[in-house]
């Protein structure tokens, strides 16, 4: 089941964003279960969330690899909606 992870940074925590991504990186390659990834940008460019299209069994795999990313024990989401996806083009 692919799930969208759409994840949004907390104002003002680029720095944590930064501190934790060798381990958010590391955690993605562990897990293996990341299908494609990638940061959300604001106008600047400016790293401001995440999109991460999970390759899970179901939601609540989906919700505890979530749960366990570095980047959300550091505190950096404000919010992390997740979405039942369908691929159509690509991949």
């Amino acid at each position: 089941m692919l799930i969208a992870l759409i994840a949004r940074d907390k104002a003002g925590a680029l720095e944590t964003r930064k501190a934790n991504r060798d381990a958010h990186l590391a955690y993605i390659d562990e897990t293996g279960v990341v299908n494609q990834a990638g940061p959300l940008l604001d106008g600047a460019e400016q790293m401001i969330g995440s999109l991460v299209i999970l390759d899970v069994a179901d939601i609540a795999a989906a919700q505890d690899w979530a749960n366990n990313d570095p980047y959300a024990k550091a505190g950096l989401f404000q919010s992390v909606d997740l979405i039942p996806w369908k691929r159509v083009i690509g991949g």
